[in-house]
């Protein structure tokens, strides 16, 4: 019995305007909004990806910074590993650039509105970021949740 896992992952940005409102982007392929980001490709470290999604996604080049949040999340049958890196503040003077094929549109939004716009994991992992990016540290999360130890 092959007990190999072959887990998907993905990193996201955590951006924040100066006002602390999160950056969610609107895909043109499904209904929920999201942070940006996407799949780690063969041979990608998750930073890596972290900062092509958003070049990709955003029209930025950036560095991504620390790592807030790091969630095992299955979904569909596969096993999920997701990043979330904190991609700094933003400004009025970042001019997004945003793929007319993939994102409809972006808007920053209160935490609290973040929270219902986002599928259910994703806002918990959102909130899990925002923690951290307060407290200065990192989370292990599973399901978007700190695991009962």
């Amino acid at each position: 019995m092959d007990h190999s896992s072959r887990a998907l992952s993905a990193a996201g940005a955590l951006f924040l305007d100066q006002a602390g409102r999160v950056l969610l982007v609107e895909p043109t392929y499904r209904p929920q909004w999201e942070i940006p980001g996407g799949a780690v490709e063969r041979g990608e470290t998750p930073g890596e990806a972290c900062r092509r999604e958003v070049e990709e996604e955003l029209g930025l080049v950036i560095t991504p910074g620390r790592l807030l949040v790091v969630d095992w999340a299955p979904r569909d049958g596969e096993d999920r590993v997701l990043f979330v890196f904190d991609g700094g503040t933003l400004t009025e003077h970042d001019h997004l650039r945003l793929p007319a094929d993939e994102l409809r549109s972006y808007e920053f939004v209160p935490p609290e509105e973040a929270a219902r716009r986002l599928v259910p994991r994703l806002a918990r992992r959102v909130a899990q970021a925002l923690a951290a990016l307060a407290s200065g540290e990192t989370r292990y999360l599973e399901h978007g949740r700190s695991p009962q130890r």
